[in-house]
């Protein structure tokens, strides 16, 4: 049997016509659902039309995607498997945070390289996240997804269960909220480039370390005097 796909040392596998077709379907559905929905609204934007603007039939859309949402979203998902990719492939004695701070640098070079979804487009889109309740949802999903896979390859890196030890999760937790704040803050900016959301990004990991650096001992002091008193408080609870 002809296989359908072949790999060469350091080189990704190569697409059959069959996996290229599907990728090229897949591309042209949520480039048509994004179109589409900055077009006319998301309201307004039925997935039978994306389905005719991307020249697929109904079925086709739905073998790729849950609703009109998950297809215009679909470059998100892609972004957070690069930033992974990324993550998974930084030396292992780099610090969790830098690790994916330097992941997040590597995913958004790619986007410049290879083009990615235009930035005009991609700011239009995420402000109009922010507003639509159905995207957002299906963002926070994508975005979830994306998280727990950081979570796992961060457990790995310091070969800990992610079950119970709570670092994996606070550090992806830190990592992955600084960068939405920074997107969500781009995209609400006007005339908007590549340099300006790299700017932002280290703007706002610049921005988390300088806070986290700030603490001051009496700050701790007053955070363990408060967990102290809740402990005495539940204390007297279980006694009464």
């Amino acid at each position: 049997m002809k296989p359908t796909s072949r790999t060469t040392a350091g080189m990704p596998p190569v697409e059959d016509r069959r996996q290229r077709k599907a990728r090229q379907n897949r591309e042209a559905m949520a480039a048509a659902a994004i179109d589409l929905i900055l077009e006319r609204g998301l309201s307004a934007v039925t997935v039978e039309a994306i389905a005719e603007r991307a020249d697929v039939t109904r079925r086709t859309f739905s073998r790729h995607f849950n609703g009109k949402e998950d297809a215009a979203l679909d470059f998100t998902r892609a972004d957070g498997d690069c930033i992974n990719a990324a993550l998974r492939a930084r030396p292992t004695d780099e610090p969790p945070f830098v690790a994916y701070r330097n992941a997040v640098g590597e995913w958004l070079a790619a986007r410049e390289t290879l083009g990615g979804q235009p930035y005009a487009r991609w700011q239009a889109l995420l402000r109009l996240t922010d507003t639509e309740s159905a995207l957002f949802a299906a963002y926070e999903r994508i975005r979830v997804d994306a998280q727990d896979e950081s979570v796992a390859i961060v457990a790995e890196r310091l070969g800990t269960d992610p079950d119970r030890d709570l670092r994996p999760a606070v550090v992806v937790g830190a990592a992955a909220g600084v960068l939405t704040a920074a997107l969500r803050t781009w995209a609400r900016q006007e005339h908007d480039d590549a340099r300006g959301l790299q700017a932002w990004v280290n703007q706002a990991y610049d921005a988390l370390i300088e806070q986290a650096a700030g603490a001051t001992g009496s700050e701790v002091t007053v955070a363990n005097e408060a967990t102290v008193d809740n402990e005495v408080t539940e204390d007297k609870g279980v006694e009464s």
